[in-house]
């Protein structure tokens, strides 16, 4: 729609997360190095984790790429984890080309087996690729767990690539996990982008587009300011910022992006109230607290200490018991 207008060759923020578009800050090349280390040294496990909109996915396509180019690799890549552990196994074994109808799970693990001791006889390269990890149950991290197992003397038959939020950093070091954690070989977290990163984002994003580089800057330093504030470098943030605010100043036949269409942009997606999931989890935990201190002291009128505010929050909660009261 805007493409002709500013003389571009195609959507440069559009947040499907294809490989084209991958810009290479440096966080994103290291953890794609990690990753294609890993995989082709044979490490093992690999995981990698990130927050919502930091890229994963679209590292995980890159990583698919380079490994297509490969012809002595094969890979199955989950992308739903919210399976039982028999369909967990059927859904890797059909990625993998193997027959699955009609068999339990002592049979696709047999046959799992199999496959990979004849593809590790060759000197081939197997990999399962897990996005979207965080959602796996304990039971499916066991058969994660108990495939990481499949070894030679020399060498680990099934290289295992776990991808998701930071609540698979906190499943990993439950101590019923302990043992998966041990056996992690390669580790690597994404960050937002800082001010620098995500200006020069941008601009290779417009550039892959098609924008010419010797023009007049789509986004003012300015508008660039505004996305990094309101994103808070989350490059899919940047995108939807970015890709809608375009459309906005096409639709008023603007030059250039201003930054008021990014504010405007950033209240119609109420980006200026969203906190950062620190503070959100740090206000869920303040409300927790706030909510069992109003029920303790609706059971125990006596209690004399008043609802915490939020600035009592961090601090230990007392309180002191009348004689008439029971002990609590």
């Amino acid at each position: 729609m805007y493409k002709a207008f500013f003389n571009l060759t195609r959507n440069p923020f559009d947040l499907t997360p294809d490989p084209s578009s991958f810009v290479p800050t440096r966080q994103h090349d290291e953890a794609l190095a990690v990753l294609y280390y890993g995989v082709r040294r044979h490490k093992g496990f690999v995981v990698v984790t990130g927050e919502v909109g930091t890229g994963k996915t679209l590292l995980l396509r890159c990583l698919l790429g380079l490994l297509k180019e490969s012809k002595d690799v094969a890979y199955a890549y989950l992308f739903n984890g919210r399976l039982s552990s028999t369909e967990f196994l059927q859904y890797i074994l059909a990625d993998f080309g193997l027959p699955v109808s009609g068999k339990n799970k002592a049979d696709l693990l047999l046959d799992l087996g199999q496959f990979l001791v004849s593809r590790g006889a060759k000197k081939l390269t197997t990999v399962l690729i897990v996005d979207e990890a965080h959602h796996l149950s304990a039971d499916i991290l066991e058969e994660v767990r108990l495939l990481s197992n499949l070894e030679t003397d020399d060498d680990k038959l099934l290289q295992i690539v776990m991808v998701g939020q930071p609540e698979l950093n906190e499943k990993l070091d439950s101590v019923g996990l302990r043992q998966l954690k041990q056996r992690i070989a390669v580790r690597t977290q994404l960050g937002p982008l800082d001010a620098d990163e995500t200006k020069r984002y941008i601009a290779q994003r417009l550039q892959i587009a098609g924008a010419d580089p010797g023009s007049s800057p789509l986004f003012s330093e300015q508008a660039v300011a505004g996305v990094y504030r309101h994103s808070r470098g989350l490059p899919r943030l940047i995108n939807t910022l970015c890709e809608n605010a375009l459309i906005t100043t096409y639709a008023r036949r603007l030059p250039s992006v201003t930054p008021e269409v990014i504010e405007d942009v950033a209240k119609e997606f109420r980006l200026d109230v969203v906190g950062s999931p620190e503070t959100e989890r740090a206000e869920s935990h303040n409300e927790d607290v706030r909510r069992a201190i109003t029920i303790l002291l609706n059971l125990y009128p006596a209690l004399r200490r008043p609802v915490a505010s939020d600035s009592d929050l961090g601090a230990p909660v007392t309180v002191e018991a009348s004689e008439h009261e029971p002990d609590i």
